[in-house]
């Protein structure tokens, strides 16, 4: 009996096939998601991009300007009279009788200088003067003998007595007696003037208050040698009257028209608390090239002596403001090929270009004259780009429920290639 071997089993070809096409869907079913994925997330990536190709901008809107606009500039205090006293008398300072700070009235004597060659040419004068006085006298002595003699003369010529010469020698003799006499009265008078000269020099010898006020200044100390007629260098002294004070202050062409007599300002100083009212005075009436300014006037009481010359000071102006004018941020405007515009934003979050018409600088803030209502909403730092008809975004207060933060929540992953 002959043996034969088991035949290997094979499976059946329906059991194949059904594997193989169940790889095949699985194979198509991968690939289809695969395809979807990556299609979704292209249409998010695209989707994000175009929403994030719509600026997202800040609003703010302008405010009516306030009845009383206020205007802060630097000034400078200056003393209502201030005095520089220069020697008037070449000579040594003998003594000096009041030291800085201290208070003086007109006229007081605040040093006294020693001048020995101005008494001398004094005293000389005066003894030249006397010499003259009766160098008059004797002139007027012989003017009276001349006229006598004329006459006693005449006399004679007309008796026969005496010759016509002799009676012409003796008139004009007489006549030039009298002229005499005139020109030693104008020498008295020419040196009368130099005594009055010296002496009023010699009345320099002490040197005076010009007005009351404060020595703001000594430079003298005593055996110090002083010239008269200078005019440089360090004076003697410096006087100032403080008991007003004036303040000037440069201000801006642009707030010329709202500066006038009745403008109101006050003064801060570093160092007080309190203020201090002023008055405008006066203005220069023309403008620095350089800076566009103008220079102003201002003059403010100072009983108490605080203000103090050379002090800095912040000038507060009171302007009245227009009852039409509104105010907008610096940062809402937009200069442009069309000069000064803002970006009002429209009901459909549509951009329009508005041009505006500015006035005064506040500051951080601008008065706009024409161009505006209250109504009207502002786009905040726009950029330059910006045109007429963009779409914008417009940010929230709260960035956790404000288009920002939902368009950054919403931001797609990147997308992956497969």
């Amino acid at each position: 009996m002959s043996a034969h071997a088991p035949e290997p089993a094979h499976p059946k070809p329906r059991r194949v096939l059904m594997f193989l096409s169940a790889v095949a869907i699985g194979a198509v079913l991968v690939a289809f998601s695969g395809i979807s994925d990556r299609a979704r997330s292209r249409q998010e990536v695209m989707a994000w991009t175009n929403e994030q190709a719509v600026p997202t901008v800040r609003l703010v809107q302008p405010e009516q300007a306030k009845v009383e606009q206020g205007l802060t500039l630097p000034g400078n205090v200056s003393a209502f009279y201030s005095g520089s006293l220069f020697a008037r008398a070449s000579g040594y300072v003998a003594e000096w009788r009041k030291d800085i700070g201290a208070h003086v009235s007109k006229g007081e004597v605040l040093a006294v200088i020693s001048a020995p060659d101005l008494d001398q040419q004094l005293a000389e004068a005066k003894g030249q003067l006397t010499q003259l006085q009766a160098a008059v006298e004797q002139a007027q002595a012989n003017s009276d003998l001349g006229k006598v003699t004329d006459q006693r003369t005449a006399q004679l010529v007309t008796e026969g007595w005496s010759s016509k010469q002799q009676g012409d020698t003796d008139h004009l003799t007489a006549a030039a007696r009298v002229a005499a006499v005139t020109v030693a009265k104008a020498n008295v008078v020419a040196q009368q003037a130099a005594v009055a000269r010296l002496q009023e020099l010699v009345g320099f010898e002490q040197v005076r208050a010009p007005f009351d006020g404060v020595i703001t200044a000594r430079n003298v100390d005593i055996g110090d040698l002083v010239s008269a007629g200078g005019t440089t260098g360090r004076p003697m002294f410096q006087v100032a009257d403080i008991h007003r004070v004036r303040v000037y202050v440069n201000v801006p062409q642009g707030f010329l028209g709202e500066v006038s007599q009745a403008t109101k300002a006050t003064l801060n100083l570093p160092g007080f608390k309190d203020t201090f009212a002023a008055d405008l005075v006066s203005t220069s009436n023309s403008l620095a090239q350089n800076s566009r300014t103008a220079l102003i006037e201002l003059q403010a009481d100072n009983p108490d002596g605080r203000l103090l010359p050379g002090a800095f000071a912040e000038v507060h102006f009171h302007a009245p403001a227009g009852a039409e004018t509104l105010s907008v941020p610096l940062t809402a405007l937009v200069f442009g090929p069309k000069g000064m515009q803002v970006a009002a934003l429209e009901g459909n979050n549509q951009i329009t270009l508005k041009p505006v018409q500015i006035g005064r600088n506040l500051g951080n803030r601008v008065e706009i004259e024409s161009g505006l209502s209250l109504a009207d909403r502002l786009v905040d730092n726009p950029p330059e780009s910006m045109q007429t008809g963009d779409v914008v975004r417009v940010a929230t207060a709260d960035p956790t429920n404000g288009a920002v933060a939902s368009d950054l929540k919403h931001a797609p992953a990147t997308a992956k290639d497969d």
